[in-house]
Formats: structure tokens, sequence, C-alpha cells
């Protein structure tokens, strides 16, 4: 169970910080890269907001595992 909660929070973890890198390329908050076209785009700020909580969901399953 032990290997179930660490990966289930590491691919948590990823999922959550790429929906918020997608979210925020979206919002037009991060400008990086310059030429990306995702920058200021709505359908950015919807799928990285839905992939960002499918990591955290991801993350509270995890610590809702028993402890083995």
């Amino acid at each position: 169970m032990r290997i179930v909660r660490r990966a289930l929070t590491i691919v948590g973890a990823i999922l959550a910080f790429v929906g918020l890198f997608w979210l925020g390329q979206g919002m037009g908050i991060i400008r990086w890269p310059a030429s990306s076209f995702m920058i200021d785009q709505y359908l950015w700020v919807v799928t990285g907001s839905v992939v960002a909580a499918a990591g955290l969901l991801l993350i509270l399953i995890a610590r809702r595992l028993p402890r083995r």
C-alpha cells in the first residue's frame, strides 16, 4: 500500500503542477515561452483547472488510503 500511496502522490503532484502551469498560461499570467499558442486562451484555463483538480484529488485519495 505504501508504493500505491507514494505513486498516487507523485502523479497527483505532477498533474497539479502541470494544470496550474496551463491555467497560468491560459490566463496570461505565465508568458513562457513567449511564442506559446496557449497564452490568453480560455480553453487552457478550463483544461488547466480540470487537470489541477484531478491532481489534487489524487493526492487526497492517496492521503486517505490506510497506512501499512
